[in-house]
Formats: structure tokens, sequence, C-alpha cells
């Protein structure tokens, strides 16, 4: 009755909440296996940013609700935002779930399991479905352990290090400060003590998460010699002995003031990619989104990142049909994105979600329209990929060895860029920054040769 499948719905955020989920579970004795057939107890940590992402975790919990009554001990939770979102009124769909925990509630999870172990092991009646979807003064600071490697596990080599949660931007379309709630930073000195102990168990590459995460420490730290907490934050983690790679996300374009601009030339382990929110290239409609930017002001920014560090890789969000949309706001966003020539995008079609206040707007645009205009992104994107992939057969690019690819016969890591490489490499390279000749690319991924030390570029 202790083993324990989490499956993870979303962001990086919520993977890096099942992480810590799951450190905490296997430190009161839970097992944490792959297999969700082979479980007692089933966690889905779900996602809100869109209804089809909802709709999913919905389906999957209908699902299991019917394992639930051929073996009445599995035990079914739903974690996070959707959790958070909906409540105990997820009851009306889903009245077999066990467990229903909110954003700021993770920590709780193994004492509600161990709660409910405790009840049936002793012949008890469970009771009502557990709901916690309560706020936690200090709960941004519980997300912190990390899993060890399963015995025989190749070593981890990068890391996710939450350092903020919540939001209070208040876009019209987002969910999130409704699901997260307000912004809330965890203190500097944590987040470096994190990532050092990381670093002294092998791990090289760390990627900072917020939702906000150029926010970072705004309304708790002061600034320093000109730099944002952020800022000094980046600073701080590039000086660990060991962390080789930086990397961020998400951040909003407010975030990026001259310090962090500037940052990407004086700070070589800040990586060469950094993800920017578009939304939309169309101002009209950037006003109705509440993203206090122009396109010009985007635009500007891109130049100025890119001659902060020449070759930066940029990817970047955007909505499609968003309600008022027209023709020529379409066209100013794919004219925008077009000249940005990001390496890769996330364009999604403008989902509806309930409470938020472009919900309520009118000029809601034809499902078929969305289509159309997301599809036309999504072939100019494929488009940029492929020539800018291209353009780096023949070159050598310093390569993180992470471990094996998913066929488990070579090797995969990512470029300065956050492109994924497959090779041929040595276990004892897992962990290394390799040089790699480029041979031959697809839209997203590259494939190459290593090039032995001390032979020329």
């Amino acid at each position: 009755m202790n083993r324990v499948h989490i499956k993870t719905y979303g962001c990086q955020m919520n993977e890096r909440d099942s992480e810590a989920v799951a450190a905490m579970l296997r430190a009161r004795g839970y097992r944490i296996v792959p297999d969700e057939d082979a479980c007692d107890i089933l966690l889905l940590n779900t996602c809100s940013v869109r209804e089809a992402a909802e709709q999913k975790a919905i389906g999957k919990a209908a699902y299991l609700q019917q394992r639930k009554r051929r073996q009445p001990d599995f035990v079914l939770g739903i974690l996070g935002c959707m959790a958070q979102n909906r409540g105990a009124d997820l009851l009306a769909q889903l009245p077999d779930v066990d467990l229903i925990i909110g954003t700021q509630k993770f920590h709780q999870v193994p004492g509600y399991l161990d709660n409910l172990r405790s009840a049936r092991a002793a012949g008890l009646p469970v009771g009502e479905t557990i709901v916690d979807i309560a706020e936690e003064a200090g709960s941004q600071n519980t997300i912190r352990d990390h899993a060890e490697p399963e015995p025989g596990d190749e070593r981890r080599v990068t890391a996710f290090v939450s350092i903020q949660q919540g939001c209070d931007m208040d876009c019209a379309f987002c969910v999130v400060p409704r699901t997260r709630g307000d912004e809330r930073s965890r203190p500097l000195a944590d987040v470096v003590a994190e990532c050092r102990a990381l670093a002294e168990r092998g791990v090289r590459e760390v990627t900072l998460l917020g939702q906000i995460v150029t926010s970072y420490g705004r309304h708790d730290l002061p600034r320093t010699g000109g730099l944002s907490p952020f800022v000094q934050l980046l600073e701080q983690v590039h000086a660990l002995p060991g962390i080789q790679r930086i990397r961020f996300t998400s951040p909003h374009p407010l975030g990026f003031r001259g310090d962090l601009v500037a940052a990407y030339a004086r700070l070589p382990k800040l990586c060469a990619h950094t993800h920017l929110p578009l939304q939309s290239g169309s101002d009209r409609i950037l006003r109705a989104m509440n993203r206090p930017y122009t396109a010009a002001k985007y635009r500007a920014l891109v130049a100025a990142l890119r001659a902060a560090r020449p070759g930066l890789h940029l990817s970047t969000d955007v909505i499609v049909g968003f309600p008022g949309e027209t023709a020529d706001d379409f066209a100013a966003t794919r004219a925008l994105f077009a000249e940005c020539d990001f390496d890769m995008a996330y364009v999604f079609k403008y989902s509806p979600r309930s409470g938020t206040p472009a919900a309520e707007l009118t000029g809601q645009v034809d499902e078929a329209v969305k289509e159309e205009r997301n599809q036309e992104l999504l072939a100019l994107l494929r488009e940029n990929s492929l020539r800018r992939t291209a353009a780096l057969v023949g070159t050598v690019q310093e390569v993180l060895v992470e471990g094996r690819d998913q066929d488990g016969a070579r090797f995969t890591g990512r470029t300065g860029g956050n492109r994924v490489c497959i090779f041929d490499a040595h276990p004892r390279l897992v962990g290394e920054l390799v040089a790699l000749r480029i041979e031959r690319t697809s839209v997203s991924t590259l494939y190459g040769e290593l090039v032995p030390a001390g032979a020329p570029a």
C-alpha cells in the first residue's frame, strides 16, 4: 500500500512540484514507481492554463475511478492548479477521488496519505474526500526537496529550482493568479544553498523557475548596486563551483531591464537562450490582454538581447484568436513573429477560462479562424526552425551530456541555445561539457559526432 505513481500535466513548475512531492514521499517510506498499473496510490498533478488541459486530467481521473471500484484500497488524488481552481466542485464529476490538494499544500500530501493508509489498515471508514486548497503563508519555501536517482540510474546533471510562486500581473486571459496566488519569493540564501547542494550532488545545470521569474524578490529585497534581486541571484548562483549552466523560465518582458540584459554579456554561465513571451504583435490586443508593453518595445528588447549576446536563441509564447482579434491584428502578430526569427514557440489558440476578464469580452473569435491562424504561425515556426537548425550543420557546439536518449542506444544533451542533440558517447561523459560537430538536423534536434579533445574545431 506504499507504491506511488505521480502523473504530471502542464509546465516545468508542475514537474518541479511533482518531483518535490516524490522526494517528500520517499522520505516517509513510500516507493515512487514509473508504472501506473503497479501503484497503490496515483496522484494527478494538474494544469488549468487551458480548458483542454483540465478536461484531459478529468478524463483520466474518471477512468481511474473505475479502478477504485475494482480495488477499494486504491487511492486517487488530484493535486495542483486544477485542484486549486475547482476545489470541492470537482466531486460533482469525480465523487470517488480521495484527495484534492491545492498549489500551496503540496507539502501536506505525505501526511494526508499517512492518515488514509492508517485508517484503512485499522479497518476504519475513511470518510469524506480530503480537500485542502487553503492559502498558506511561506508555502513557496516548501518546494525544495529533490529526488535522489534510483540505484542503477545515471546521475542527474540538470535540475529545476523553484525560486518564486504566484503572479501579480493580472493578464486578462490567465488563470494563474487564481491557481497560484499572489507573488511570493523564497529567501535568496535558501535558493543559493539549494543550488550549492545540487552542485555537490553532480548537477551541472540549474533552471530557476517562477510564474514570473524575473519578478523574483521585488517585494522583499532591495536593488543593490543597480541590480535587481533577480540579477543578484543570478550572480550568486553563477559564482557556485560546479554549476556550469544557468537557465530560467518563465519571465515577463517587463522584467528585462538594463541590468538583466547586461547580464547576458557578462555572465558566461547564463545560457545563450531566453524564453520571451510575446502573446500578440498587435498593440491593441496587447492592451486588451493587459500586457503592459508594445510591439515596438518588444522588438527593441529582442535587439538589445541579441546585441548583448550574439547568437542568442529565442523562444516565445503566442496566443491567436484572443477576443476581438481582427485579420489586421493577426497580420501584425505574424509580421513581428517572422521578424524576431524565433527558434521555438508555443502557439496557443485562445481558450476562455472561467473567472478571467477575457472570458467576458465580446468578439470571441470563431474556432475555425483560430485554427487557421494557429496553423499559419506553426508553419512559419517550422520554416524558421528548419532554417536555423540547418545553419548549424558543420559547426561545433558545446553540449552538456545529460544521459542516454529514449532508446538507450545513444546519448543526449542540449546546446546553450537549448537545442536537443543526439550522439554517440561513453557513459563517463555524462555531466561533462563536450564539443559536438553537427552533421545533420531536424526541426528541433541536432545530430553530431564528438570532437576529440585537442582536435581542430
